[in-house]
């Protein structure tokens, strides 16, 4: 099981492959879409990763822009997005914190399972990296815009269950003014085998075992969806 980092910095068509069997019931663009009419909007895409939430955008949007500090992560999601012929897209290799765009640019920025990182790997200036990165986001967006953001609340449980990694993270979150909610985003594996081959990269030689133990070829996942207007 690599790190997170080996993951973002070596791995990338491992984690595509995670993440493309992850939401089988299409309920993280309904959450976007019960927040935010999406119709005509400039959109930035923050630790877009492989590009699953550019992906899902690009089509309903007239613009969007996919940052990662990972160009490894940010190459696999210019081929995808090239195969599906988005034109409306634009990528570079870029920090959440710093962003080459102009202030009061966009209508929505979006992060999906990266803004928590700032916390993660923030050692003791933690609260001050995530700070920075609220400031960022403020900055772009335009008067009345967006944010966003999209982070797990537990794999393989029957309810949400946030890793507790992740408290200061969410606590942060909360006094920040951001509203919550959890939803399901279940993974639906080709096969009991790949299941159990993907859990275990990712989530650990437990995770694999309690895969097989429990036949879970549909693996239960609960994301939070956390969201600000400026």
């Amino acid at each position: 099981m690599p790190t997170e980092k080996e993951v973002y910095e070596a791995h990338a068509d491992q984690y595509e492959r995670l993440i493309q069997r992850e939401d089988y019931q299409g309920n993280i663009l309904k959450e976007i879409e019960n927040l935010i009419s999406l119709h005509g909007l400039d959109v930035v895409d923050l630790g877009a990763g492989t590009g699953r939430l550019t992906r899902l955008l690009a089509p309903h949007v007239h613009s969007i822009k996919a940052f990662d500090a990972s160009a490894h992560m940010l190459a696999e999601a210019a081929r995808s997005l090239e195969e599906m012929g988005v034109m409306n897209l634009e990528t570079s290799v870029a920090d959440h914190r710093e962003t080459p765009l102009v202030t009061d640019s966009v209508d929505l920025v979006v992060s999906g399972w990266s803004f928590c990182y700032l916390s993660v790997w923030g050692g003791d200036a933690w609260k001050q990296a995530l700070e920075d990165g609220l400031a960022e986001m403020r900055r772009i967006l335009k008067p009345g815009g967006t944010m966003i953001l999209f982070e797990t609340q537990g794999t393989g449980v029957v309810e949400p269950t946030p890793p507790v990694h992740l408290t200061r993270y969410f606590d942060f979150l909360a006094e920040a003014g951001f509203g919550s909610r959890a939803f399901r985003t279940d993974y639906r594996f080709e096969s009991l085998a790949e299941a159990e081959e993907l859990s275990k990269f990712f989530f650990g030689e437990e995770m694999g075992k309690n895969v097989l133990q429990n036949q879970w070829q549909i693996l239960p996942e609960w994301t939070g969806v956390f969201w600000q207007r400026v």
